[in-house]
């Protein structure tokens, strides 16, 4: 981001400048070292929220390691029962992110996401117990259900803890786990698979039961362990908690200090184009996502490996990933230009695909498959933290990126339909789609970035201010609406505000 574009200039040229109100104003917060905070703030809040998604992510995706130790004939089904099994967790899984995100806000995050946690764990250990395809799929449903408010839910949460220039590492790292439950998915299978036959139950039903009671364990920890807004976290002192709201203020995120739940904030989020340009970005990459993760052990099965080495050889995959999404978020939030990065890496993803469509050998398409990750894995926190940084208002920010991941999401319907046991070895039909995705993950994110950037050039010149006071001016847009104070503009327009600059 140029530096012209983290500068907010006043709200009108005619505009007397008004100090915003200070946030806990008899607190003294000179003392507090704002690094050794942001240090805090990491250790308390990104470790146990990862290990939640590294849960999170194995317990949705296991099904496809479970599938490779004859999960399918033991439970009578189809091939497309299987498919239709694994479609059903994206339908409730979308439908209940944007009402989840709300309550959050409403709700301490420690009781609404450890409740949640809880939940899906009982729903991933009773998966094991199935003995039909009804029983699978009941479950799959109930298991999308639970696990829909996590996601959103903690992005959501950390954007009201860091400033915009902070917050793309922070997702991207717990992201990452996404990619550690991969790798970790695969080795924890392998191991799981021996104990086939233990309590007369197969290797497939061990892998949900375990891997469910490991997940009812974490939420049932997580009432204790997570932390709640800033403005009431119990592991800051009161000096501290001040210096988190007023940083967050700094950053142009005035409602950091609380807000009320309106409606014409929610409505704001879902007539504001950035919201539905956000939406087409993500599922450029969301869909790939999970048609990646769920079809990876096949794919590479279907190569010439054996079920156990094809879960194994997954293992340097998902460890290239982690490295090149937490990369991607440092340098994005050091440099700015978001819209670069996702544009650089969609490009390198889908030449990847490209190569998987047309390639014939398993060691060229296994190569192929380190290039896929590039334009999906990185992309994923990228595209959040972009939309999360282009949105102000609490209320409005968490509809938008409910709204942006739910609709990811539901297109995980999708993927989980395209890789066809008739298609295999080489899959052409998935492969060509999951480009046509990523594609339009391609072309969405550079109409973004051109909408933005027009955006802002509009607002250097003046277009968007607002008349501040008692100004008898006609000349004067009144169109933009007319405010007593700057404060007063910045909280009834958000990031509509005139000195608000958009991340490009």
């Amino acid at each position: 981001m140029d530096k012209k574009d983290s500068e907010s200039p006043p709200a009108s040229d005619t505009a007397t400048p008004v100090q915003p109100a200070v946030y806990n104003a008899e607190v003294d917060t000179s003392e507090v070292d704002e690094r050794k905070l942001v240090r805090k703030l990491d250790l308390a809040l990104i470790p146990w929220l990862s290990l939640l998604y590294l849960l999170s992510f194995l317990d949705r995706t296991s099904i496809g390691n479970a599938k490779l130790y004859h999960l399918v004939p033991d439970l009578h089904m189809t091939d497309d029962q299987y498919l239709i099994s694994l479609t059903v967790f994206f339908f409730s899984y979308a439908i209940f992110e944007v009402p989840s995100n709300v309550f959050l806000k409403r709700l301490r995050p420690s009781i609404w996401l450890s409740l949640l946690m809880l939940l899906w764990g009982v729903m991933m250990t009773v998966q094991g117990l199935v003995h039909n395809y009804g029983g699978l799929v009941g479950m799959r449903w109930m298991l999308g259900t639970f696990e829909a408010g996590l996601f959103p839910g903690v992005n959501y949460y950390l954007s009201c803890w860091y400033k915009r220039s902070e917050f793309g590492i922070r997702a991207a790292i717990f992201f990452s786990a996404a990619t550690v439950s991969g790798a970790f998915g695969g080795l924890l299978a392998a191991a799981i698979s021996k104990m086939e036959g233990v309590g007369g139950k197969p290797a497939w039903a061990w892998i949900f039961i375990i891997e469910g009671l490991a997940t009812v364990l974490a939420g049932a920890a997580s009432f204790w362990i997570i932390q709640d807004f800033p403005d009431t976290a119990k592991f800051l002192t009161e000096a501290e908690r001040t210096a988190v709201v007023r940083r967050l203020q700094s950053d142009d995120q005035f409602s950091a200090a609380g807000e009320d739940l309106k409606w014409k904030y929610i409505w704001k989020s879902l007539l504001d184009w950035k919201t539905w340009v956000g939406m087409v970005i993500y599922v450029g990459a969301d869909m790939p996502l999970y048609a990646f993760s769920l079809f990876l052990p096949s794919i590479i099965n279907q190569l010439g490996f054996k079920a156990t080495p094809a879960n194994l050889l997954t293992v340097p995959v998902y460890f290239f990933a982690c490295c090149i999404t937490c990369l991607v978020g440092f340098l994005a939030d050091r440099f700015g230009h978001r819209g670069f990065f996702n544009i650089g890496f969609l490009c390198i993803g889908g030449a990847g695909y490209i190569i998987l469509i047309s390639s014939r050998s398993a060691a060229l398409s296994y190569f192929a498959v380190y290039m896929a990750t590039c334009g999906i894995y990185p992309v994923i926190p990228n595209t959040i933290a972009w939309v999360s940084n282009n949105v102000e208002g609490s209320y409005k920010r968490s509809v938008s990126l409910a709204m942006v991941i739910s609709f990811g999401n539901i297109n995980g319907a999708v993927s989980s339909n395209v890789y066809r046991a008739k298609d295999q070895p080489w899959y052409p039909l998935g492969h060509g789609l999951v480009l046509m995705y990523i594609g339009f993950g391609l072309i969405s994110s550079l109409t973004y970035h051109f909408l933005l950037r027009a955006e802002n050039a509009r607002r250097d010149r003046g277009e968007r201010d607002e008349i501040i006071g008692k100004v008898d001016d006609t000349e004067l847009n009144e169109k933009n609406g007319r405010f007593e104070t700057v404060e007063d503009a910045k909280r009834e327009k958000g990031d509509e505000w005139s000195g608000y600059r958009y991340i490009l």
